[in-house]
């Protein structure tokens, strides 16, 4: 199984493609230069197989490569970030 996450500006949200295909998705609202993090969902076919682990690390990856911030509003993010502190520095409060 292949994984491949990519940013789909046009529908503000990550999405994970798993062998080709859609898989899931973080969607975000951008609020100036940081990403508000609303909402991640797994297709049910793909659940319990860390598709949706795969699609928040690879997410995060790409906004620390190019030097962005977030907002953690979705409970399933904010809950990786917790285990995975090595991206906590990412995450700045909400206002």
């Amino acid at each position: 199984m292949s994984f491949l996450v990519e940013e789909n500006p046009a529908k503000r949200r990550f999405e994970i493609l798993v062998d080709d295909a859609l898989a899931g998705s973080a969607a975000y609202t951008p609020r100036g230069e940081v990403l508000v993090f609303t909402h991640t969902q797994v297709d049910e076919r793909y659940q319990n197989m860390g598709v949706g682990s795969a699609l928040i690390r690879g997410t995060l990856d790409q906004i620390r490569d190019r030097g962005g911030r977030i907002v953690t509003q979705c409970e399933f993010m904010a809950a990786f970030i917790q285990r995975h502190p090595e991206y906590a520095d990412l995450v700045v409060p909400e206002p």
